[in-house]
């Protein structure tokens, strides 16, 4: 099988959700749906 390379592209502050989301507490990095943030969701779902 063929290695798989994945590129999960976030960025940006999301001044939509601030206080929330400040350039020092991306939103990315929020734990906003669950215990885990959005980016740890997103590896999670690629390595099943």
């Amino acid at each position: 099988m063929e290695e798989q390379i994945f590129i999960i592209l976030c960025g940006g502050t999301g001044p939509r959700l601030w206080p929330l989301s400040t350039t020092s507490h991306p939103k990315q990095l929020l734990p906003i749906l669950s215990d885990k943030s959005l980016l740890e969701q997103t590896i999670s779902r690629l390595t099943k």
